[in-house]
């Protein structure tokens, strides 16, 4: 075979035809596959490279009682805990102490409708040691169903809801959740008591505004001290889904116990300071 190629190049160069040594320089592989790589997908590829870290502070107070679902519970003794509350001021009579269940959530948007769900349920009642607050927090997508079960379980016909907006927010967001889940709705036929209602009657052109923070401040003494706002709530949750930090996780969690202490003050304050009942509101 050698000696066959030996002459053709022998009878070309006879025949005075110029034969091309063979290029010195080849192309490896990766250059050849580096060529077929989109455009967008080199894009995409260097921004991947330029994302953060994932982070090793990813502690979670609480236990995993099922999978992606954590609950963070603590006591808070109460000095004086009524046997029974006094909530005429919104039409409710005297409520025992162990229907009342405050409730409040943390969720992915402030926007409501089907696209919002909320990634933390917490909610304060009493028992014998004093205040007793509970936090249910989803770390995966798929721990939802495990949350709205569990909340489930601490809800009786007895039970009286406690909110701050929550007949406008809050149960609405869960009672679409549960439909969606193709799950019963406990909240559905509760007695629901929104603390909005009562302090807008009595504050409203007084304070600024009516929200919570603006309650705690003003008539509560409440200060509260490394805050994280509720609207940067929903970023914490999604960069703890994505590896970050735990760290403004748990300032959520905080944000969350504060606000059902802060309710519970309310109710016991208004209950000692207000005698009128306000329209609409006992249903």
């Amino acid at each position: 075979m050698n000696s066959l190629a030996s002459r053709l190049v022998a009878l070309r160069a006879q025949a005075g035809v110029t034969v091309a040594p063979p290029s010195a320089t080849i192309r490896s592989p990766s250059s050849n596959v580096a060529s077929l790589i989109p455009q967008q997908l080199r894009d995409m590829l260097r921004v991947r490279s330029q994302a953060r870290p994932l982070s090793h502070d990813r502690h979670l107070p609480g236990v995993e009682i099922a999978t992606g679902l954590r609950l963070v519970e603590r006591i808070y003794p109460w000095k004086e805990m009524p046997e029974r509350v006094n909530a005429q001021f919104a039409g409710f009579g005297h409520i025992p102490r162990e229907d009342l269940l405050s409730f409040d959530t943390e969720t992915t948007g402030l926007s409501g409708g089907t696209g919002t769900r909320a990634f933390m349920i917490g909610a304060s009642d009493w028992n014998d040691s004093g205040l007793r607050v509970r936090q249910l927090l989803i770390t995966t997508m798929a721990g939802e169903a495990a949350m709205l079960e569990a909340f489930s379980g601490w809800i009786n016909p007895a039970t009286v809801l406690v909110s701050y907006n929550g007949k406008s927010y809050d149960s609405p967001l869960l009672a679409t959740r549960y439909r969606l889940g193709r799950m019963h709705n406990p909240l559905a036929g509760l007695r629901h008591l929104d603390l909005l209602y009562p302090v807008r009657r009595r504050f409203r052109g007084v304070w600024e505004n009516c929200r919570l923070s603006t309650v705690e401040r003003e008539w509560l003494s409440v200060l509260r001290e490394d805050d994280l706002p509720g609207s940067e709530a929903p970023r914490a949750w999604l960069d703890y889904l994505r590896g970050l930090s735990g760290r403004d996780l748990r300032r959520v969690l905080e944000h969350n116990n504060q606000d059902l202490r802060s309710l519970t003050t309310l109710l016991l304050r208004l209950g000692e300071t207000e005698s009128f009942k306000l329209e609409g509101e006992a249903h």
